[in-house]
């Protein structure tokens, strides 16, 4: 059970980032979460193309810049920093400091003003939607814009910005690649499709997109959409991390200030608060839920994944019939695809819980059998 010190004791959460992964899993476990990671993405500064970037950064200098667009911190960083290797980095920042300069968020922001540059204006929900809102509404005939891209590709952003008649160059410092080693997210993504993770912490939109991709090639698509929709957290580090879960239809949660910290405590009250509301009185019994352990009557019921299953199943809506249809489909991957294996884990969670737990209605599928 969690306690003050350790509120995230019993809690198994998946970790998906790269960069700064010691640091959250040091965070998590340190709160006593069980933690599996699983790299969605490899940024590799090491593999930056130097010729490309240096011949985007002579492009850069060829010509007056008016806008400049800063979208990350580490890229903004990089850039820089490749820039001093060639000696050009004082040249680059005088050119761009004559600019007019805007800031997706405070990472870029900081990365700005430790090279002696201050941004002009920033969004303050750090979405580079809500910059280019604020480029739609000027008149951009004539006007030189350079955006420092983020890891993906914006090309279909300086389009749009060109068609209104501005002068657009994008400079890739880096790209973001899927892990180097897969095997860690494809048992990731089977944990999530079975319940065995409680949540998923998420710090940066592409890794959503990259699991989604393994979850696609595995077959696990629409069961890791189902189990985020139900039981699954999904927890990203802000708001810009978390639209990138609005295509698949998933609820996420994102703490006010995008930061680690403020992720990792928003969990330490998001579980616990969920998994202390699932108690109910079936059939004269005191059920309790509470991370992965099921207790009646104040006792632990040991279950394996296919009965537990059907008993989150079942306690989405308490008292609710839920389909023999619907139960197969929440069964773990892996399970007997027919009817016969919701009977059969059925009959285990009654013979688990009780005859009277779990009620059979005729034609129709099953339902917990709720005290009023």
């Amino acid at each position: 059970m969690p306690t003050s010190e350790q509120p995230l004791l019993g809690f198994r959460i998946g970790v998906t980032a790269a960069r700064r992964a010691d640091e959250q899993v040091a965070l998590l476990e340190r709160r006593g979460a069980e933690v599996v990671h699983a790299p969605a993405l490899s940024v590799d500064p090491n593999r930056i193309d130097e010729v490309g970037l240096l011949a985007a950064t002579k492009d850069v200098l060829a010509q007056p810049v008016d806008i400049f667009v800063a979208t990350t911190g580490i890229g903004l960083k990089s850039w820089f920093t490749a820039a001093e290797r060639w000696g050009l980095l004082d040249d680059l920042t005088a050119h761009l400091g004559g600019a007019e300069i805007l800031a997706r968020g405070p990472k870029s922001v900081g990365a700005l003003r430790r090279f002696g540059l201050r941004e002009l204006w920033a969004p303050e929900s750090e979405e580079f939607e809500d910059v280019l809102a604020h480029l739609r509404g000027r008149d951009l005939h004539g006007v030189r814009i350079v955006v420092q891209e983020h890891g993906q590709s914006l090309s279909m952003a300086a389009h749009a910005l060109r068609r209104l008649g501005a002068e657009v160059t994008t400079v890739a410092v880096y790209r973001v690649e899927g892990a180097a080693d897969p095997e860690p997210m494809f048992a990731l993504i089977e944990q999530i499709a079975e319940r065995r993770v409680h949540a998923v912490t998420f710090t940066a939109a592409p890794a959503i997109a990259a699991m989604m991709e393994a979850a696609t090639s595995t077959g696990h698509r629409d069961e890791v959409v189902t189990a985020f929709q139900a039981d699954v957290v999904a927890s990203c580090v802000g708001p810009v991390t978390a639209a990138a879960f609005e295509m698949w239809g998933v609820p996420s949660i994102y703490p006010e200030r995008s930061r680690l910290a403020a992720m990792v405590k928003q969990l330490e009250t998001e579980l616990p608060s969920r998994a202390a509301g699932t108690s109910l009185e079936v059939a004269g019994h005191t059920l309790l839920l509470h991370g992965d352990d099921v207790l009646l009557d104040g006792v632990e019921v040991k279950l394996s994944p296919a009965p537990y299953a059907v008993l989150q199943a079942l306690l989405v809506n308490p008292g609710t019939v839920v389909s023999r249809r619907d139960l197969l489909a929440a069964l773990p991957s892996g399970t007997a695809g027919s009817e016969h294996a919701v009977e059969m884990a059925v009959a285990r969670l009654r013979a688990a819980l009780g005859t009277r737990c779990v009620q059979t209605v005729v034609k129709r599928g099953y339902r917990l059998a709720v005290t009023p």
